[in-house]
């Protein structure tokens, strides 16, 4: 357990981030946390589940939730999937009291009153919903000690810097959150809903356009190796439940979701067809064993995030690429701490895991910047995402910016990317490799441009 003193005794502070995709919790100070689930779970009705109450997080009213991925993953008649979340906020309550249940009890294994809280909440967090989360962990926990703290805020720390602009790529949206002397400048948040979520959709189209079925591995009894691009030969499972059409849409995302990490990568230039066409092909194959090389797919599906006016459907529309997000959030802030916002932009979120994210944004960044201001500083693009996450500890050179595991459980190289905020030029900094790729959903029609709260 992490040391901290409260109160005279020591004690280790719980840290929950508790993002769209993801639930991240473990003790302030060490370097992984000791829960990381989905955060969308299986909920069943009690007159449905039958002797399934010993298997998931049973509230009052008789509701079943099915919490973290070995649970999630088992095929149950007439089980829906929903995710206390929305928008990065907390919707419902009782979904949300279920993920603290089961991770005090499951992972955490302590009591909540031995342990101070510190918490994850969006910059853009309502004070009604900070109140009723503040008096829920007091009165239904009872912990000792409690600390709500911007996203933005804390990924900025855990890099060594208390100014900065934070660009959050993650499963819903996309948002550049200025930071200065440790506060969120609410007046220059700029948010797009190009982010994982759109990823996914347009993985989606993709397979409906070459006729690939998408097919979970939950359906599959099992199959035999076919030649690439020959039609699959698989078994369907028999006595199959009648899941919902809820979870069989989560169960062929984690499949969009491993192709984006295994094959995607963003082209270090604005997208061309031909120089596309020379770029060395990825072999992939799906669960039900069907397999073919992706080649200028791969490149054109990220391209939507950096230029919007290149998919289809999105032309015409005030949609801003991730380059363009950056610019307007930092160009509505005061001229006087531009430089260093310029100067110390951090990336995280579970999106940036896309292959040549870094080095694309390093790119437009530097065309996008005034003149005044210096030039930036490239670094190495980060390695492509694994199919199993969290991807091992990055390597990085000392010359270089570091990457953490976490915003929140910061890396040992945290003290030498705050020596480096005092070299001219901006940095792009890759942070929290532990987040992953969102799942599909519903996107607003424009650019919401957040003001103060």
């Amino acid at each position: 357990m992490s040391g901290g003193v409260y109160g005279g005794d020591e004690v280790g502070a719980l840290v929950f981030d508790i993002g769209s995709f993801s639930v991240r919790a473990g003790y302030a100070g060490e370097d992984c946390p000791k829960a990381d689930f989905p955060t969308t779970v299986g909920l069943l009705a009690a007159e449905e589940g039958g002797g399934l109450e010993l298997e998931g997080e049973k509230d009052k009213k008789g509701k079943i939730f099915h919490i973290d991925t070995n649970a999630l993953h088992v095929p149950r008649d007439g089980a829906e999937v929903m995710s206390p979340l929305k928008n990065g906020m907390i919707e419902d309550w009782e979904c949300f009291r279920a993920i603290l249940d089961h991770t005090y009890s499951k992972h955490v294994k302590s009591e909540p009153n031995l342990h101070p809280v510190l918490m994850s909440e969006a910059p853009w967090n309502t004070r009604a919903k900070r109140e009723k989360l503040t008096e829920l962990m007091f009165e239904q926990y009872n912990i000792p000690a409690f600390f709500l703290c911007k996203t933005a805020v804390l990924t900025a720390f855990a890099n060594g810097r208390s100014t900065g602009l934070v660009l959050d790529s993650g499963a819903t949206h996309t948002t550049a959150i200025p930071v200065h002397d440790g506060y969120v400048l609410q007046q220059g948040i700029v948010k797009s809903p190009l982010a994982g979520d759109f990823i996914s959709m347009q993985c989606r189209e993709l397979f409906q356009e070459m006729a690939i079925d998408i097919i979970p591995p939950y359906m599959i009894a099992a199959k035999e190796p076919v030649r690439e691009g020959a039609p699959p030969n698989w078994k369907k499972k028999e006595k199959l439940p009648q899941v919902s059409k809820s979870w069989h849409n989560y169960m062929c995302n984690e499949v969009i979701q491993d192709f984006q990490a295994s094959v995607l990568q963003v082209s270090d230039s604005p997208y061309d067809e031909q120089v596309a066409a020379q770029m060395p092909t990825v072999h992939y194959e799906m669960p039900n064993g069907y397999n073919t090389d992706y080649g200028a797919e791969r490149l054109r599906i990220p391209e939507g995030l950096f230029d919007p006016s290149n998919v289809k459907g999105l032309s015409g529309n005030t949609m801003l690429g991730v380059g363009h997000v950056v610019t307007t959030s930092i160009g509505m802030c005061d001229i006087d701490i531009r430089p260093g916002l310029y100067g110390s932009v951090i990336v995280t979120g579970g999106n940036t895991l896309l292959q040549g994210f870094t080095d694309r944004l390093n790119r437009e960044l530097s065309q996008k910047t005034p003149p005044e201001h210096p030039g930036h500083q490239s670094r190495p693009s980060p390695p492509m995402a694994s199919q199993s996450f969290p991807p091992p500890a990055l390597s990085l050179p000392r010359t270089q910016a570091s990457a953490s595991p976490s915003p929140y459980f910061p890396s040992e190289h945290a003290p030498e990317a705050h020596r480096q905020q005092q070299h001219h030029g901006a940095q792009v900094q890759p942070l929290d490799w532990g987040l992953h790729l969102g799942l599909t959903g519903h996107f607003p029609a424009d650019v919401d441009l957040q003001a103060g709260i």
